[in-house]
């Protein structure tokens, strides 16, 4: 499986085509795609960090289970909380927002394994299940992103 670290690798390389749009794959440019992976990685991992170990709660989410064991999430089965839904991007201000991210996960290896993540649909996830689904959500927009591309080369 992939690590975050060489998934932000290929994330970089799509930064020149953060404009490209597809309406047909996605409602939403690469831009909007790339601004809101990352969006997601730095906000989770600011949740672990803050997370109190003893509010932990163990629950069982069919949804959590099937995602996690495909390892994929379906496409258009959930809309973006706010919080992580891009507002204004460029491609400047991605390569920055890159930049920090890179850095950003860094602080994972040094979150305790017992602090954890809300997830909106899968509930409570220590460290561990949370970079597992943090690659998964990351791959998932990777995809989007590659079909976008490929869709506009096409034309």
């Amino acid at each position: 499986m992939a690590s975050l670290s060489s998934l932000l690798l290929e994330i970089e390389g799509l930064l020149p085509h953060q404009s490209k749009f597809q309406p047909a794959i996605s409602g939403a440019p690469v831009g909007w795609h790339i601004e809101h992976s990352l969006l997601t990685i730095n906000r989770i991992i600011a949740a672990l960090e803050k997370s109190d170990a003893t509010g932990y709660k163990s629950s069982f989410k069919l949804s959590k289970l099937i995602v996690f064991s495909m390892g994929k999430i379906p496409r258009g089965r959930a809309k973006a909380p706010g919080i992580v839904q891009p507002k204004q991007y460029d491609e400047m201000s991605l390569g920055s927002h890159l930049e920090k991210t890179k850095e950003k996960i860094q602080e994972l290896h040094h979150i305790p394994n017992e602090h954890y993540f809300e997830h909106p649909y899968f509930g409570h996830l220590k460290v561990k299940k949370t970079v597992r689904f943090l690659i998964i959500h990351t791959q998932h927009h990777l995809s989007i992103m590659k079909d976008i591309m490929k869709s506009t080369e096409a034309l």
